[in-house]
């Protein structure tokens, strides 16, 4: 699932190359994808690309007159920025992979896709970002939060550390993959309890949460959008791992599995060395 760092890159992409072109229209191939109806998809063309932004894990293009397109990009949604279409037929409702497709007046632009069976990418035409649910209940964002808007943001929702990170109503942007991350980095079990950290851990996972972050946005931008994927896997040193030996300290990356997610840590480096329980209620480590 893209997040926070890869959500910014692919903002960053398009200030560069789409900023400054007028839209020749946008095409919309998954009815279920575009969840309003007014405005209608039609008002989009003519007006130039403003800007591109982000929301916690939200992309948000913004068009003149003040109208923006909000995307989630859910589990497997992602965007595809052609120099040229192979066509100029307008697309048809179907069953493929495109979403929805935004025609620019330089012969460019870009596809909204979906892989697999289960459609969730949303996308929101609105005049106000914070007219989309999803955006409206975001919490501070991750990477811009200082320590003590983090810390009580945290200390506001009781529960295990990992769950708690990725409520995007506490801490907007991070999910699944950066969550293992960032709790690698600041040495913490996923099942530490959010009310019980100490003033240091609760520093010290700030800090790894900015850092680890941080240093992904700059890994991703200047990637093209077809790179991104790679740059992220390449820089991850838990998560996807299973199996694999901890780069820092050589143990072997343990996994536990839920109904549909997992999560991977290193038991040296976040659980004294003590293996999880592989269900959600683990009561080994706290």
């Amino acid at each position: 699932m893209p997040e926070l760092p890869e959500v910014e890159a692919l903002a960053g992409y398009l200030r560069q190359r789409a900023v400054g072109r007028r839209v020749d229209r946008l095409e919309v191939a998954a009815i279920s994808a575009l969840k309003t109806y007014d405005p209608a998809p039609t008002v989009v063309g003519g007006r130039a690309v403003t800007d591109a932004r982000r929301h916690g894990k939200f992309l948000d293009v913004v068009f003149d007159g003040g109208l923006h397109l909000v995307v989630h990009l859910a589990r497997a949604g992602w965007l595809h920025y052609r120099e040229a279409f192979a066509s100029t037929v307008p697309l048809r409702p179907g069953k493929g992979p495109i979403a929805i497709r935004v025609r620019l007046d330089d012969g460019s632009g870009f596809d909204l896709t979906e892989a697999g069976t289960q459609k969730k990418l949303a996308a929101y035409l609105v005049t106000n970002p914070q007219a989309v649910p999803g955006v409206a209940k975001l919490g501070p964002d991750a990477l811009s939060a200082d320590l003590a808007t983090f810390a009580s943001a945290l200390r506001g929702r009781r529960g295990q550390v990992k769950g708690v990170l990725t409520d995007q109503s506490v801490l907007g942007g991070v999910g699944n993959a950066y969550s293992d991350e960032i709790l690698h980095a600041a040495k913490l079990s996923p099942f530490a309890l959010t009310d019980r950290l100490t003033d240091d851990q609760m520093a010290t996972l700030h800090a790894a949460t900015r850092r680890v972050l941080g240093d992904a946005v700059t890994r991703s931008l200047g990637q093209r959008a077809a790179e991104l994927k790679g740059e992220k896997r390449s820089g991850l040193k838990v998560h996807a791992r299973t199996g694999l030996p901890c780069p820092v300290c050589g143990d072997t990356v343990r996994e536990v599995s839920f109904a549909d997610s997992s999560l991977q840590y290193c038991p040296t480096c976040q659980t004294g060395g003590k293996p999880l329980a592989d269900r959600r209620l683990s009561r080994l480590v706290r």
